[in-house]
């Protein structure tokens, strides 16, 4: 790129401005040596955009400057929260968390100090804790927000920060817009901060309670649906945190059961550099590669993985009675195993009311079909776990009368069992999983066989999942110009050789869905495409459905990588 003389000296008072502002010598001293440099390049892409805080919150590289995340930018957004607490409600509250992730607990510490300086009530969490926990917390003590510090299973350059409300779900509608607005709108100079002990000592700052974790256990001993079942059961768990926060909760939870669990001693300890792992993501078959090597060696019956902030759940099964290798399910197959297995549940509890299943749009509909054969009841909603929390909280709140909270899920291996965590809850829901391998196991039945009798029943569905990332200035523009281009399609026009059936925009009108950057394309073959750009990732996401009839099955798994890889060619 050509760099002007006014290009320049904007990059050169973008960062001067920066250095002034910047309290981290680590962050400020990077772009300081840039700026000696000359290093125009470089400067241009940390300042050429400031990092927004969209509907949740913000994530970026980690690094100096306006366009990566740093103490600066937390401090930044954090007073736009402040601002936009002190004028909602009266005595505000805020709970932090934060992850396993590089400089996570000084971005904590940091976003602590200013909530406090403004005045809010702040509960800082002494250790790292995962995403569900916090959640949890935010209710239990009744705070009006909740902050995590984590980038959830992106690599170790990343770092983000999430914000959520009073349910314990991510901020939505109005709180999300008007939290962004006056986040964005911050300059150095309306930056408030103080001590730390001078803040603890006024009370505005304290440690959260170790009776919250208490709590939190407690919570999900009681959401056993048959503790009979798992309780002292003789199976063997095999465990991998992936260097995350998962470790401590879910081993706790597992031993307090007298479950077997083994984990991966080079994955056990917090590590936000992720030595082990490109990408330390469950849904990655590289990433469970060690735990499924333990659970060879140790007969597991179940694998279980997380991700760092612990929201993430993946499993593996046994693909054999010798226990000699193992499946890695998908988080549609697992939706299925769970909504299955609890549904089996409420039928025999009768409890009142119909139960209610929530999930994305671009999740298995093999879902809903067994909700609804079950007699429950399946919403679709946007993809973004604050959005089933919404579902949850209408019917909390009597909105949606006759529902009791069943079960979440979303494709990308989030699940949530319990009703008091408003987000993917990847410690519950890995007690949930065993329980639910222990039942079907005292029948003498596997998951496979269970999954294989769900398939039988409902017909065969598999979905393939891919994308492409465009990184830079240049790769927002190709995003833009790419989704732009899906929108001029139409019913009858033919796309990777295949004719389209109907085009349904959410941007567009009477969707049943509030507006989204989502397009779902129907093909007369059977198929359906939904594309969306990533809420967190410079990347676009294609979701491709295949469905067949129970005894289509052989025929589809054959074809699935040809349809697959003409997809991926084309798009």
């Amino acid at each position: 790129m050509e760099f002007t003389e006014k290009m320049k000296q904007d990059v050169l008072a973008a960062a001067r401005e920066y250095i002034a502002s910047e309290t981290d010598d680590v962050f400020r001293s990077e772009v300081e040596n840039a700026v000696g440099l000359g290093d125009w390049e470089g400067l241009y892409d940390r300042f050429y955009t400031s990092l927004a805080f969209g509907t949740a919150g913000m994530r970026g590289i980690i690094g100096g400057g306006t366009n990566r995340i740093n103490t600066y930018m937390v401090r930044k957004v954090t007073q736009g929260l402040a601002d936009y607490l002190n004028a909602s409600v009266k005595n505000p509250s805020t709970v932090i968390a934060y992850d396993s992730r590089l400089f996570s607990d000084k971005f904590a510490l940091s976003a602590a100090k200013v909530l406090a300086a403004n005045g809010v009530r702040v509960y800082l969490y002494d250790t790292l804790h995962p995403v569900p926990m916090l959640s949890f917390a935010v209710r239990h003590l009744k705070a009006t927000s909740g902050i995590v510090v984590t980038a959830s299973h992106n690599p170790s350059k990343y770092n983000g920060y999430k914000v959520y409300w009073s349910d314990g779900g991510q901020v939505t509608p109005p709180h999300d817009i008007e939290i962004a607005k006056r986040a964005n709108a911050v300059k150095s100079g309306d930056i408030k901060d103080g001590d730390e002990k001078d803040l603890r000592a006024s009370g505005l700052l304290s440690s959260v309670p170790a009776s919250v974790d208490e709590a939190y256990y407690s919570m999900v001993m009681s959401s056993l649906r048959r503790p009979e079942i798992i309780k002292g059961a003789k199976i063997k768990v095999a465990y991998t945190p992936l260097h995350g926060t998962g470790n401590v909760p879910v081993r706790h939870m597992l031993s307090t059961l007298g479950i077997d669990c083994s984990v991966v001693k080079e994955q056990e300890n917090p590590d936000g550099n992720f030595p082990t792992v490109k990408l330390p993501n469950p849904e990655s078959a590289e990433a469970m590669e060690k735990v499924i090597a333990l659970a060879k060696d140790i007969k597991a019956d179940i694998v279980i993985g997380t991700d760092p902030d612990a929201d993430r759940l993946g499993i593996a099964i046994p693909k054999n009675p010798d226990k000699s290798d193992y499946l890695l399910l998908t988080g549609n197959q697992i939706a299925t195993l769970l909504v299955d297995y609890l549904l089996t549940t409420a039928s025999e509890k009768q409890r009142e009311g119909i139960p209610f299943v929530a999930k994305s749009l671009v999740t298995t509909d093999l879902v809903r079909k067994i909700a609804e054969h079950n007699g429950g009841e399946c919403k679709d909603v946007l993809t973004g776990f604050k959005y089933i929390a919404e579902e949850i909280e209408r019917i909390e709140t009597g909105k949606n009368p006759g529902r009791y909270f069943l079960f979440g899920c979303e494709e990308s291996y989030g699940f949530l069992t319990v009703t008091d965590v408003h987000d993917k809850d990847a410690v519950s829901s890995s007690v949930a999983a065993v329980e639910m391998m222990c039942y079907y196991a005292s029948k003498g039945i596997t998951l496979q066989e269970r999954l294989d009798e769900i398939y039988s029943t409902y017909g065969y569905s598999t979905e393939v999942v891919f994308s492409n990332e465009y990184d830079g200035a240049e790769g927002k523009e190709k995003m833009k110009a790419i989704m732009a281009s899906m929108r001029t399609l139409k019913a009858g026009d033919t796309l990777v050789s295949r004719k389209i059936q109907s085009v349904e925009d959410l941007l567009g009108e009477n969707t049943g869905f509030p507006k989204a950057d989502v397009i779902i394309i129907r093909f007369e073959s059977g198929e359906k495409l939904v594309v969306r750009p990533s809420g967190t990732e410079p990347k676009i996401k294609y979701y491709l459905f295949l469905t067949e009839g129970s005894d289509g099955r052989k025929a589809l798994e054959e074809k699935v990588g040809k349809v697959k890889a003409e997809f991926m060619a084309a798009l």
